[in-house]
């Protein structure tokens, strides 16, 4: 979930005001998978990890020739909910589809949303991915043992912040640490922001004492020095981020791992929904997001269909089994 630079966004914005080009060869036609008027709802604000999926899915999707002209727009609010009642709304609608992932399975669920996943159509689960524990350039603290020794003294008085709803991923990882830590997760002051990209400004300007969020949302940071990575929360570490260890190798017996989608509104044709789900295939199997799964961070974990409905329901069920368990 990499933050885009202003030029980035700015390209992006011209590919779709430019409007569809000339079909040729590799179009998509071939395979079925042109949709016109395809939009990609974003349930949080840009530069999150919703917003970095989806305008990348779009964009290799036109590189790839598999259609044209998709909108990404942005819908930000309760962590998902607003986007995820807007798409439910949209009964019938075959030219959209949203990005999200287990933030929002996490958010319907504090947020009680009267709208779930299960009202939507499944396409596919596209992603996987660790988070990272990051801190400022210029914090005191410069390693896991540090910062864990530290928020053992006084939970309350070092926030931590990340970029989902109580429930979502980057609220479930540091409550893991915390309790690995022998912190109750009650006393951890979580501080939610709506996305990577609200999350990243508080991290620099040291609004919380360290956050939590996914490799890709933050990899340009930590690269270009301005943010410090601390451990990743999955069982291996990353090729991009060598140095930084797992919480496991340092001690704290957490393995967590978050990973992304695409649904679409209830009430599709076969048709619709068949189209839909080629579209995506499609994408998943060429050389353009192979690509990105590799700059992003990114595993793949490809599900479709009816098999990523049966992991929706799955996930919902994990997360109240864990937040039962910590006791939240």
């Amino acid at each position: 979930m990499r933050l885009r630079t202003p030029l980035a966004l700015l390209g992006a914005a011209v590919l779709v005001l430019a409007g569809p080009p000339l079909l040729s060869t590799g179009s998509g036609t071939e395979t079925g998978t042109q949709i016109p008027g395809l939009r990609f709802m974003v349930p949080n604000t840009p530069g999150g990890g919703y917003d970095i999926t989806a305008r990348t899915a779009a964009k290799n999707a036109e590189d790839a020739g598999l259609t044209h002209g998709i909108e990404v727009f942005n819908l930000p609010g309760a962590g998902g909910t607003v986007g995820l009642s807007r798409l439910v709304s949209e009964h019938g609608n075959g030219r959209l589809a949203m990005s999200m992932g287990l933030g929002v399975v996490g958010a319907v669920r504090s947020n009680h949303a009267p709208k779930t996943l299960a009202d939507t159509t499944p396409i596919a689960r596209l992603t996987e991915e660790q988070d990272v524990v990051v801190v400022a350039k210029d914090s005191p603290y410069r390693t896991i043992d540090e910062l864990i020794a530290a928020w053992k003294k006084n939970p309350g008085k070092l926030p931590v912040g990340g970029g989902s709803s109580p429930g979502g991923p980057d609220h479930l990882a540091p409550m893991l640490m915390a309790r690995a830590a022998g912190i109750s997760p009650k006393a951890v002051n979580y501080i939610p922001f709506d996305g990577g990209g609200e999350l990243l400004a508080s991290i620099l300007g040291n609004k919380v004492a360290f956050g939590v969020s996914g490799v890709g949302e933050y990899l340009d940071q930590i690269k270009a020095g301005e943010l410090r990575v601390l451990a990743v929360t999955g069982p291996e570490r990353v090729d991009e981020l060598k140095d930084a260890p797992t919480l496991k190798e340092s001690g704290y017996d957490v393995n967590f791992t978050n990973w992304r989608g695409i649904v679409a509104p209830p009430g599709l044709s076969d048709a619709e929904r068949s189209k839909l789900t080629r579209l995506i295939e499609e994408l998943h199997d060429s050389p353009e997001w192979k690509k990105s799964l590799e700059q992003n961070g990114w595993d793949d974990a490809f599900l479709s269909g009816e098999k990523f409905g049966a992991f929706l329901d799955a996930q919902d069920k994990r997360v109240v089994s864990v937040l039962k368990e910590l006791g939240l």
